[in-house]
């Protein structure tokens, strides 16, 4: 997309507002091809006012991942940083939007699978550019506590259990209910880590072994087996699926042999094999060290995107979010790999 230069950039020094860093993901792929998946121009809401083109909204979600910024946070670096006037592509003497348009946009990346549409439209690029590698898709989920507070859990109704009753102590087995009128989200579920409870939801990725991209990703509520939309992760044209066995089902194994898929799923203990034979063992050990990279991915996500808890309210929301934030990641490792 052409830069939107206004009379305001002639008198501007040839370095002002320069970010070598934007300047290489803007130059990284055809923006064009992601344009024409987005909505069309976005109005600002008052009368009179003009319209914002898609490309130029997408680009401002994308700084505000990177930069960790709210709606609010995003309208006020937008009206101020030249570097982003320039990588959206508004002049100098442009208005930009406001937080209400913005929040608009997001919702409407929502529509028709348009999100996961861009990030399948990155991975095919990505892919044609020589960044992915596809000896392997690592699978693996993280929990990411609800932006809501915790609501009162209501218990599941006892069940009949030999002429007795008996009520779940699992939080999973139960469903959030608001008693008050204290922002609840609806869509969020309890599970369990280990000692640990968690309210929030489930962040499922495929990252492509070697390069570390993303290349699929998927939000449920947080008592969602990591197992039931494990194989929605599978691409098809990578080399192996690695995995922990959390992911083992004898269906899947079979499926990714009839595919010519190698399997690389860790075995699991269980009442008729409660010790592993030792090549079993020994084969664990090994696809674990290669499965472990994926919690770079997620340590980026909560470090360097600040992502330790979900932004906004609702499953809809919150995985448009995942997608932003996969299709930001994405961007800014494949120009560390370009520049490498």
């Amino acid at each position: 997309m052409a830069q939107q230069l206004g009379f305001a950039d002639a008198f501007l020094a040839d370095k002002a507002g320069q970010n070598r860093r934007l300047e290489r993901i803007a130059a990284l792929i055809d923006w064009r091809a992601i344009e024409a998946l987005l909505p069309g121009a976005v109005a600002n809401g008052g009368p009179g006012r003009p319209a914002y083109a898609g490309l130029a909204m997408f680009k401002a979600l994308l700084l505000a991942q990177w930069y960790c910024l709210s709606d609010p946070g995003l309208e006020e670096a937008m009206a101020d940083r030249i570097s982003f006037r320039r990588f959206c592509g508004f002049a100098l003497d442009a208005t930009t939007p406001d937080e209400t348009t913005f929040c608009r946009f997001r919702l409407s990346l929502a529509e028709g699978g348009r999100a996961e549409a861009l990030m399948a439209e990155l991975d095919r690029q990505l892919g044609c550019k020589g960044f992915l590698v596809k000896e392997g898709t690592m699978i693996d989920a993280t929990l990411i506590e609800a932006h809501a507070a915790r609501p009162p859990v209501a218990r599941a109704p006892a069940e009949a259990v030999d002429g007795a009753t008996q009520t779940p102590a699992d939080p999973a087995l139960s469903v959030p209910q608001p008693t008050d009128q204290r922002l609840v989200d609806a869509d969020a579920r309890f599970t369990r880590k280990g000692s640990l409870t968690v309210y929030g939801y489930k962040a499922h990725v495929g990252v492509d072994v070697g390069s570390g991209l993303i290349r699929r990703a998927i939000l449920t509520p947080a008592n969602i087996n990591d197992t039931t939309p494990a194989d929605d992760l599978i691409m098809g044209d990578e080399a192996a699926i690695y995995a922990d066995k959390a992911y083992e089902k004898r269906e899947r194994r079979q499926a990714l042999k009839a595919r010519g898929v190698k399997d690389r799923i860790m075995h699991r203990a269980n009442k008729h094999q409660p010790v592993l034979p030792f090549w079993q063992a020994r084969r664990n050990r090994l696809i674990s060290s290669v499965r472990c990279a994926v919690e770079r991915t997620f340590g980026t996500w909560k470090r360097s995107y600040a992502w330790t808890s979900m932004r906004y309210i609702g499953l809809a929301a919150n995985a448009v979010d995942l997608q932003l934030k996969a299709f930001a990641f994405n961007l800014r490792r494949a120009e560390k790999l370009a520049a490498a």
